[in-house]
């Protein structure tokens, strides 16, 4: 049936204009990959962030975390926070599966880097989790430590999203949910540069839910007689790349700015909801082996980054909405289901 609203959607959000992909991988070197489980009962995956076309743990980019609300089980976020940097891909996947996942990025840079651990130190893998078990069995740990080298090694600059990889399982406002991704260019002086995220989406109540501005959740939930609105439970993981030269301080506060796109879809950062961000820029990366005693750094004029907090805020905000609109309906564990959000606004005509 036909979707006035989906016809009429100003998937821009906003006014500045989109990237070419409208994708994270509008930002140079970044590419996406994901391992998907569908069957029966078991209904996760893995997705995997990859950052540039050199080892991690010889080139680090400039990175920093924000917890919005830390009910989460992520891994390495308290050496970014100390550090500033990323030295290893970002690795999503479903809360019960992080220790897996962890080990999965471990062997996978092990095997590339044999200083690791020997010459070099250890190394600090950067786990996200959202809780998929409405969908998902997941006390089954499907996911194993292969999975993630998998992940990585299908990042592609053209990905799929939805109900695919670390999404496959994930809920949104009692819809479908899971993985996200949407960009927004900028200029500076006379230069173009790029502002993409991607979002894994696991969070809210349909009677809260809002999208471009339209307070659709009641109408949903009239339609749908839905009977999960209980207290908000769920979680997001908020990633935001950039070219722009930042330093890990300025990082913070564009991490910190997701949560407006967040709360611009009806999300209140409910008690029991992990909500964490982690923003990176693809400039100045940190050589391992550098012999410099002093490193020079390039960041952005403070009087200019009113333009970086509004792209990333609109890129978040269409990242989320794009990742429940390419979902489709998943039936999983015990016959639970997740109906797609653009299925059930064409079929309610709305």
């Amino acid at each position: 049936m036909f979707s006035p609203l989906l016809a009429h959607l100003d998937s821009s959000l906003g006014n500045l204009p989109q990237g070419p992909r409208n994708t994270i991988a509008d930002v140079p070197g970044v590419q996406v990959g994901h391992v998907t489980l569908a069957e029966g009962a078991v209904q996760t995956g893995v997705t995997a962030v990859t950052i540039g076309e050199e080892n991690p743990f010889h080139e680090r980019i400039r990175a920093a975390a924000h917890v919005l609300n830390g009910f989460g089980k992520s891994t390495g976020l308290v050496q970014v926070e100390e550090l500033g940097q990323l030295e290893t891909p970002l690795v999503l996947t479903n809360t019960l599966s992080v220790g897996a996942a962890h080990e999965g990025v471990v062997r996978y840079m092990i095997e590339r880097t044999p200083e690791i651990g020997r010459e070099a130190g250890t190394v600090n893998p950067v786990v996200f989790e959202c809780n998929d078990g409405y969908l998902n069995d997941i006390r089954s740990l499907s996911i194993k430590p292969h999975h993630v080298a998998e992940a990585i090694e299908a990042a592609s600059s053209e990905f799929d999203q939805g109900a695919v990889g670390a999404g496959r399982g994930m809920s949104a406002f009692g819809l479908k949910g899971g993985i996200g991704s949407a960009s927004r260019q900028i200029t500076v002086g006379g230069k173009l540069f790029y502002v993409g995220a991607l979002v894994l989406t696991n969070m809210g109540r349909m009677p809260d839910f809002i999208m471009n501005g339209l307070d659709l959740g009641p109408q949903l939930e009239h339609a749908l007689e839905d009977e999960t609105a209980g207290p908000e439970k769920g979680s997001i993981i908020m990633i935001v790349g950039t070219n722009l030269p930042l330093s890990d301080r300025q990082l913070k506060r564009v991490a910190k700015r997701t949560g407006v796109a967040l709360a611009r879809t009806g999300s209140y950062f409910g008690n029991g909801s992990g909500d964490i961000a982690l923003a990176f820029t693809t400039a100045d990366p940190i050589l391992l082996n550098s012999r410099k005693r002093f490193q020079t750094i390039q960041q952005l004029d403070e009087a200019r980054i009113d333009r970086v907090f509004r792209a990333t805020v609109d890129a978040t905000e269409a990242a989320i909405l794009n990742s429940m609109l390419a979902a489709e309906t998943v039936v999983g564990r015990t016959n639970h289901v997740r109906r797609g959000l653009r299925s059930v606004l064409e079929d309610l005509s709305i």
